[in-house]
């Protein structure tokens, strides 16, 4: 049975945390007004929010481009919630993304002949497969070895970096290209199932989250093995106590939280790009920390948060070009919303909130270091 009074107490902070986010940003549109239109603009933040808005909700065609930037934040969103139930910090989604879109890249170049049953699995699965690789390295280190798994995370974002520069820049650079890039995926290319305008297509990608939550769901809430992901989270040492082995739950929560990820760069490459630059680069590593906490690590709540921040992403353009407000606005607000989650005693307080318990305490996990979990097998 829904509970709706634990929701309302579960989404109170994340809902706090957004208008106070828009307050303060209102705030710095009426202060910076006078850079803007040559004078104090009271109504800016009115007509910036309503540009937002139009750009991202407004219209078919808004919609869908919300939609297409939501799909690879859900996925890595999920990715680092994964690990917040399993007491893991995982902050290396955006290397696991990195190493997806470029597997996906490369296998997409060499079967851009082959038929499109063939190359668009191959393709996507690579993608899949690497990102898992990626996340089970740092799993592995944790498991094993007690290496944290924020610095060895961090350390696996940039040498991904690197090895996308010099595998693009290298060996799987497009012949006669007037720039370092992969050569076209071509027949491996995700089909466009939407197309409402030129440069506002939707591929079937953004149908893959529409299978992968509810599976997640599924996993955490409803099989054993989520349930012994939780309880090590919540409480390793009575997880082995219990007979359970936090370390295989350590390697998997990580592999899969990589596995997610990888496919989001799959995603991206395949239905939007159509091919890698040596110089991509993209934040959704740390976009996706503040879409698993606007959902307090729930799969349900990861896609409404992966949802606000891709309406504002596709609502940026239209912020800039009827407003004038710079789209770097909306990395201020995604920074503001970040800070309130982690000022959550604050906004409790100034919003008169109850605390709900909500099992694994994701900024406990982020806190703390979770290291006793790989002292026994």
């Amino acid at each position: 049975m829904i509970n709706a009074r634990r929701i309302g107490q579960l989404v109170a902070v994340p809902a706090a945390a957004i208008v106070s986010a828009f307050i303060v940003g209102a705030i710095v549109l009426i202060v910076s007004s006078p850079l803007v239109t040559g004078g104090l603009d009271l109504t800016l933040p009115l007509r910036t929010y309503y540009a937002l808005l139009s750009g991202s909700l407004l219209s078919f065609t808004a919609i869908i481009d919300t939609i297409v930037y939501a799909t690879p934040l859900i996925l890595v969103g999920l990715a680092v919630g994964v690990g917040f139930k399993g007491g893991l910090f995982n902050i290396g989604g955006l290397g696991q993304f990195y190493m997806g879109a470029l597997a996906a890249a490369g296998v997409g170049a060499a079967l851009a002949s082959a038929s499109p049953l063939v190359a668009v699995p191959a393709a996507l699965g690579a993608g899949i497969v690497a990102g898992a690789i990626y996340g089970f390295i740092p799993g592995f280190l944790k498991a094993y070895t007690g290496a944290h798994e924020v610095v060895t995370t961090i350390m696996l974002n940039y040498i991904a970096r690197e090895i996308v520069g010099y595998a693009i820049a290298g060996p799987l650079r497009a012949q006669g290209a007037s720039f370092a890039r992969s050569p076209d995926v071509l027949n491996a290319a995700l089909p466009v199932i939407v197309n409402p305008g030129a440069g506002h297509e939707g591929s079937l990608g953004i149908l893959i989250p529409l299978i992968i939550v509810p599976a997640i769901w599924w996993l955490l809430f409803r099989s054993t093995i989520g349930f012994e992901l939780r309880t090590v989270g919540a409480n390793p040492d009575a997880a082995r106590y219990a007979g359970m082995r936090p370390r295989r739950m350590v390697v998997f929560a990580l592999t899969l939280g990589g596995l997610l990820a990888g496919m989001a760069g799959a995603i991206e490459i395949l239905g939007r790009d159509r091919y890698m630059a040596a110089s991509y680069s993209s934040n959704i590593g740390f976009e996706a920390i503040t879409v698993a906490l606007l959902g307090r690590a729930h799969p349900v709540g990861i896609v409404f948060g992966g949802l606000l921040l891709g309406a504002m992403h596709a609502g940026a353009p239209a912020m800039q070009s009827q407003a004038g407000t710079p789209p770097q606005m909306i990395d201020l607000l995604q920074g503001v919303i970040l800070f309130f989650l982690a000022a959550e005693i604050v906004v409790r307080r100034i919003f008169r909130i109850r605390a709900a318990a909500s099992g694994v305490d994701e900024l406990g996990t982020i806190t703390r270091t979770y290291s006793g979990q790989t002292t026994a097998s």
